[in-house]
C-alpha cells in the first residue's frame, strides 16, 4: 500500500519527466532521419555540380566538396544496412 501512495505522490513529477523524455526522443529521431537522408546528400551533389558549371567554384573546390558528400553518403548507406 505504501508503494502505491508513493507512486501517486510522485506522479506530478514523474509524468512530466516521462513526457519530456518522449518528446526529446522524437526530436532526436526526426533529426537523425533528416541528417541521414540520402536524398539530401544527392541534392547537395547536384547543387555542387551546378555551381561548378556556373563557374561559382573551382574544380578543386568541387572535388573536395564532392568527396565530403560521397563519404557522407557511404556512411548513410552503411548505417542503413545495419
Amino acid at each position: 500500500m505504501l508503494g502505491r501512495i508513493a507512486a501517486l505522490l510522485a506522479l506530478p513529477f514523474v509524468g512530466p519527466l516521462r513526457a519530456t523524455a518522449w518528446v526529446a526522443g522524437q526530436l532526436v529521431d526526426a533529426a537523425e532521419k533528416e541528417a541521414f537522408d540520402p536524398a539530401r546528400v544527392e541534392a547537395a551533389l547536384l547543387a555542387l555540380e551546378r555551381r561548378l558549371e556556373a563557374g561559382e567554384i573551382t574544380e578543386d573546390q568541387f572535388e573536395a566538396a564532392e568527396a565530403e558528400q560521397l563519404e557522407l553518403l557511404a556512411v548513410i548507406r552503411a548505417r542503413r544496412q545495419r
